[in-house]
This record gives structure tokens, sequence and C-alpha cells, in this order.
């Protein structure tokens, strides 16, 4: 297929494939504040960021690879009491495209820095798309974390 990129005021013509989707990635730093899974080999990390002056959950990552896993897993530690996330948040808030009303199950930890990769498009102030995991940053304090411009 020869490829073209639809232009803003183009319009998509039903049962045909004629333009290519384009999606600029960055790393970025996120807080990690929470898993999916046990936390010694969790299976995807629950990104947030600093908005309005409360760490808000902004997206999830896309499923670790087990060496991932194993690495990050060893640099978590379980979260305290004073916590700011809940233990069980709406499917809806981890992937907007979770048609499921249900609820996910959150391993709360400690926060620390995770540099990911990241579609640039935003909803709202959510990840649009899964981060990718890139590696753990513990060296960096989670309060200096901005959110991308």
């Amino acid at each position: 297929m020869t490829g073209k990129i639809k232009g803003a005021g183009q319009s998509y013509e039903g049962g045909q494939r004629q333009w290519l989707k384009i999606k600029h990635r960055d790393t970025v730093d996120v807080v990690c504040a929470a898993v999916i899974g046990p936390l010694t080999r969790p299976e995807a990390i629950v990104s947030g960021l600093p908005i309005d002056g409360k760490l808000r959950i902004v997206g999830r990552s896309a499923p670790l690879k087990a060496a991932a896993a194993k690495l990050l897993g060893s640099q978590l530690q379980p979260g305290g009491p004073d916590h700011p996330w809940p233990h069980r948040v709406k499917s809806m808030i981890l992937d907007r495209f979770n048609a499921d009303a249900g609820e996910t199950e959150l391993t709360l930890v400690e926060p620390i820095v995770v540099e990911v990769s990241a579609d640039t498009a935003m909803t709202g102030s959510s990840f649009r798309h899964a981060v990718r995991f890139i590696r753990a940053r513990p060296e960096l304090d989670p309060a200096a974390v901005e959110p991308p411009t």
C-alpha cells in the first residue's frame, strides 16, 4: 500500500485503508504508586502524575516482560497507611478502551519514579494509550516529577 497521512480537513472513506496512522512516542518520567498483580512480580504499573496538587492516576502500562517485572518487583515497597490511592478503581480509569464496568484491584506501593515510553496524545490529564515501562528511576524524587508538556 502506498501510504499517505490523513490531513486534518480530510475525511475517512468507509471500507478503504488509504491512510497511515502515525503515533509519536516520547520518553517521560511518571510516578508508579501501584501495580497490578503481586508486589514481587507485577504484571503492569499504574502510572501517576501530580495534577492540581494531588498524585492522580493517569494510566497503566502494557504487560511487563518477566525480567522487567522481576527487577521492578525487587525495588518496590508496600504502600503505607497514608497512600493517596484506593485499593480498587474502576477499570475505565486505567484503560479508557476497557468497556468492562468492573473494578481493578491495585497493589499499592511506596511511590517510585519510573521511565516510560508514552504516546504523547493525552485525553484530558490521562494517557490515551498504555505506556511502555522502560526502567525504574529510584534515584529520583517522586515529588519532583511533572506532567509532560
